[in-house]
């Protein structure tokens, strides 16, 4: 287990950091119950935010994949003691009835998930849930949303590229960023971003930007992968299914040998492509369903946006969208 001490995260520029999207913003949480995760390293923000907000803030605080239970408290206490709101957040290791029964903000956050119908039953209809994300990137996975729905509990996506928060903007960096760990200079490259979505012309301009020869599509065929790319970013919507097929995968394979497949999101048959000699980055796969790189692996700052922005929506959510300005309204993604 290994804890992000990289100099962008050191707390008194998260603070910062955090200040500023919260007087961008406008957020307001006073009066508000919060429960969100405790975390580390950049996703240690979420709770802080909440508490700088003005709210009472519970933290699930568990060991995850990057960390210890105690690492997990340790850095979201510290952050929180940074930012003088340690009074406000209480690290709690699971979500009692009783506990439920007073929250009214939930984020779909790593450790609350998932928010199923007995969690959803044990919450006041009252409560709200802002998702972490946009509306069109909502996993079942991570919430039922017909038991909100039968509840009559509101949830809302968070409109990522609202002109106050703009994280769609660090997703050019951010391929960037993968390309470059997975050997490739990216400047003088062929890459093909394979994307059937919102996301496909962030990183376009992202990676034109630094000099690579980028083509859009949304399937691989002979014509795409001539000339042969260096790689093709794989940026699709994730399905049932495999977002590269056998026959593309084959053809890849075949048609282009050496070109790397960089997953950043849409799941991949990687047994087939390894069986098939077709590099693949990063090694290990995600989730089903999540991307393979984070928006923390560039630093902290899109996440302390995209964190603030998801709070923000709660709260708008919580106080009533008929008092909400249009900047605000404009915000929310109504499931």
């Amino acid at each position: 287990m290994a804890i992000d001490t990289r100099p962008g995260l050191d707390s008194r520029r998260l603070v910062a950091l955090m200040q500023g999207v919260i007087a961008r913003l406008g957020l307001d949480l006073r009066g508000r119950t919060v429960l969100t995760e405790a975390a580390t390293g950049a996703y240690a923000v979420t709770p802080v935010l909440a508490a700088l907000a003005g709210a009472q803030v519970w933290a699930l605080g568990n060991a995850s994949p990057h960390a210890s239970a105690s690492e997990v408290a340790a850095a979201t206490l510290q952050l929180a003691r940074s930012a003088g709101v340690v009074h406000r957040v209480d690290i709690v290791r699971d979500t009692s009835p009783d506990l439920l029964s007073r929250v009214d903000i939930v984020t779909n956050s790593g450790q609350v998930r998932p928010i199923d119908a007995a969690m959803i039953s044990a919450l006041r209809p009252s409560c709200v849930v802002p998702l972490m994300y946009e509306s069109w990137e909502y996993r079942s996975s991570d919430l039922d949303l017909e038991a909100c729905r039968d509840r009559g509990m509101l949830v809302a996506g968070t409109n990522e590229r609202h002109p106050d928060v703009d994280v769609f903007s660090f997703l050019g960096p951010l391929a960037l960023h993968h390309l470059h760990s997975a050997g490739l200079a990216v400047r003088g490259c062929r890459i093909i971003v394979l994307s059937d979505n919102e996301f496909a012309p962030f990183i376009l301009a992202g990676l034109e930007c630094c000099g690579a020869d980028v083509v859009l599509a949304r399937r691989l065929t002979p014509e795409v992968l001539d000339p042969v790319p260096d790689a093709v970013v794989v940026a699709m919507t994730p399905r049932a299914q495999p977002v590269l097929t056998s026959a593309e995968a084959r053809m890849l394979a075949e048609g282009a040998p050496g070109t790397v497949i960089a997953q950043f999101w849409g799941d991949i048959d990687r047994a087939r492509l390894s069986q098939l000699q077709v590099p693949i980055w990063p090694p290990r796969a995600p989730a089903a369903g999540h991307m393979a790189v984070l928006l923390s692996d560039i630093g902290p700052d899109a996440v302390v946006r995209l964190q603030a922005a998801g709070l923000k929506v709660g709260e708008v959510l919580a106080r009533g969208l008929d008092k909400a300005s249009d900047s605000e309204r404009s915000l929310v993604q109504l499931m």
